[in-house]
């Protein structure tokens, strides 16, 4: 039976803007008449009928009349049939005698109850003022609302050039960071402490001819802390701290951006000594003349005015510029010149000591169960920044909530590592029997190469839990941190990826669409080692794109600095590297065929192997697990 249609909502819109303050005045006036309208209309209905003196004074007489109450000159009159008339008394004389000199007797006058009413109160001047308040207040209000309008408007228009930068005052002790609240990153905030010295000592150096940098850059990947460590240097040095973000200059009309760093420039010299902070510095710095918005637009006039504050024809002192991007390499040559961004910090990714200092910070106000152990976390987490860190300590603090407890424990961190890395589990996501095989087999390809190639990451845990966007994972951590990757590491990362294509293909001689992504990032690998990082023999040391994946020379977008025979050995190089990583995945996954059963067997029982079991079950099968390095004695 089909469902009874609901009835429609009617929704009134009331619009902002000129046309929207004439229907809201139109609306009100309408609102405004309808209750004249319907106050006159009510008045109308309960009118009193009038009587004359002669008439009252019969009445009396007959004694129908039960009270009588006076108000100034008006008479309401009562009957003993509840109606209610009223009349008007003789002007400057008494009833009593008005009704005498009509023949009233004083023994008929008596039976009659006779008030006299002062109707001198707020409820008595009120209703007879409001209909003559009422208006004139209503007009007043309108013209009020109407000046306040235009008001409104014409400081708008006179604020628009305005900067929006947020500042930090030196006395907010609430928002304050210094060098303490900033973990790790040991190499920037030693080149950092001379800015905070001149800050704080400029005599010393002016005495010596010496002139601090106007400009810092900091330069690092997202989440490394640019932002905190450029706070924790107007902290430390006592100082205002002005922050913008690059994209806030910009506007749709052309002069703003430059008017806003003019601005902002002049607000930072009134309070020197400051800091200007400028986050994402590469939305208005990226090169000129590239031949996108042509030569005159927003963005190249909004550049143009930064480099005239930070060297031009007024010398900006005690006033230092520093700025936040991690794109470096689009950023114009004339901000990054001497005299300008000079000084360039770089941020890397922490290592695992740092990673420790980190979680510490991130853990003041959260308390720990006795098992927590923030050096192991830090072992788990490379690759991490600061900000995954803290996502990472949240998430343990929110799973623990969750569950009831009012302490953390080291199984909270555990998974909250998973959770950030690769989203959450989705245990409603259930694989049919098939499906569950499948996924086992696909991640134990996978655990299986890496455990046998001698240059690929030891296997931490395996498992057939959806999450996020992966149907299983396999959670491969280095030994130690590294900031070189050799050629030998690469092709053991690329055989590693195509162990679950190779597995599906030899054991149920089929594809899915499973190692789609594991494809992707195999073959985007091998294109990186023969276009950037000169590790083809064909080609040999020749780099042809950036690291962003654009070709170099800083060529327009979609131009290449090659040929198509080229392109031709690139695509052929690529094509060889998988192939011969393919071959060689298939060899170990069909010389381990007996490891390789026992670990699906055991993920579709329990669904998760963790690293212990998973070392006893390559130690049954004759495979010794890769040796952990001693971590503490190398720190």
């Amino acid at each position: 039976m089909p469902k009874p249609k609901s009835p429609k909502k009617i929704i009134i819109k009331v619009q902002k803007g000129p046309n929207g303050l004439f229907s809201q005045v139109a609306l009100a006036l309408l609102v405004f008449f309808l209750l004249i309208g319907s106050y006159s209309a009510i008045s109308s209905t309960k009118k009193k009928e009038v009587v004359s003196l002669s008439d009252l004074a019969a009445n009396i007489s007959a004694q129908t009349v039960t009270s009588i109450n006076i108000k100034g000159d008006d008479l309401e009159i009562i009957y003993k049939d509840k109606t209610e008339k009223i009349s008007k008394k003789e002007e400057g004389t008494a009833l009593s005698t008005t009704l005498k000199n009509y023949n009233v007797s004083p023994t008929a006058l008596s039976a009659v109850k006779i008030d006299v009413v002062n109707d001198q109160g707020f409820l008595y001047w009120f209703a007879n003022l409001a209909p003559v308040i009422l208006p004139l207040l209503f007009i007043a209000f309108f013209l009020w609302f109407i000046s306040k309008q235009v008001k409104g408007a014409g400081v708008q228009a006179l604020t628009f050039g305005q900067s929006k930068a947020r500042m930090i005052s030196p006395d907010d002790k609430l928002n304050k960071v210094t060098f303490k609240d900033v973990a790790g990153a040991r190499e920037a905030k030693e080149e950092l402490a001379e800015i905070v010295d001149f800050l704080k000592n400029p005599k010393k150096f002016l005495e010596i001819g010496a002139r601090i940098p106007k400009g810092i850059l900091l330069m690092g990947a997202p989440g490394t802390g640019k932002t905190l460590l450029a706070r924790a240097v107007a902290g430390e040095a006592g100082v205002a701290f002005f922050s913008i973000s690059g994209s806030e200059f910009v506007e749709m009309f052309v002069g703003v951006g430059a008017s806003r760093v003019r601005d902002l420039f002049d607000m930072a010299k009134r309070s020197s000594p400051a800091i200007i902070f400028v986050d994402e510095i590469d939305a208005v710095g990226r090169v000129r003349g590239a031949g996108v918005g042509g030569g005159n637009d927003e963005r190249e006039q909004t550049l143009n005015q930064i480099l005239v504050e930070m060297d031009g024809f007024e010398p900006n002192e005690k006033v230092i510029v520093m700025a936040a991007t991690n794109r470096p390499d689009v950023l114009d040559p004339a901000l990054l010149r001497p005299g300008r961004f000079d000084r360039r910090v770089t941020l890397d990714l922490p290592d695992r000591k740092d990673r420790e200092e980190i979680l510490a910070i991130h853990s003041r106000q959260k308390p720990f169960a006795e098992d927590v152990n923030l050096a192991l976390i830090a072992e788990r987490t490379p690759g991490f920044s600061g900000a995954d860190l803290y996502s990472l300590m949240n998430e343990g603090a929110i799973l623990a909530a969750r569950e009831n407890r009012n302490k953390v424990s080291q199984y909270d961190l555990i998974r909250s590592i998973e959770k950030v890395m690769l989203g959450p589990e989705r245990r409603s996501h259930i694989l049919s029997k098939k499906e569950k095989e499948l996924t086992a087999y696909h991640e134990a390809g996978h655990a299986v190469i890496a455990s046998v190639l001698p240059y690929a990451d030891p296997v931490h845990k395996i498992s057939i839990i959806a999450r996020g966007r992966a149907a299983g994972y396999v959670l491969k951590l280095p030994l130690e941190d590294t900031k070189l990757q050799s050629k030998k590491e690469f092709l053991a990362d690329i055989t590693v990826a195509l162990g679950g294509y190779v597995t599906e293909k030899l054991l149920f001689n089929d594809l899915t669409t499973g190692p789609s992504n594991d494809l992707q990032v195999s073959t985007a690998l091998a294109r990186d080692m023969v276009t950037k990082y000169g590790m083809s023999d064909a080609l040999g040391p020749i780099a042809l794109e950036e690291a962003s994946g654009r070709p170099i020379y800083g060529s327009p977008i979609g131009s290449k600095e090659y040929s198509e025979k080229v392109s031709a050995e690139i695509d052929a190089e690529v094509s060889k590297i998988m192939k011969e990583a393919e071959e060689i995945a298939l060899k170990t996954v069909t010389k381990n065929r007996k490891v390789l059963d026992a670990i699906a067997t055991r993920l579709i029982e329990v669904e998760t192997i963790e690293q212990k079991e998973f070392e006893d079950i390559l130690i049954a099968n004759g495979i010794k697990p890769k040796k952990k390095m001693d971590l503490e004695h190398q720190a």
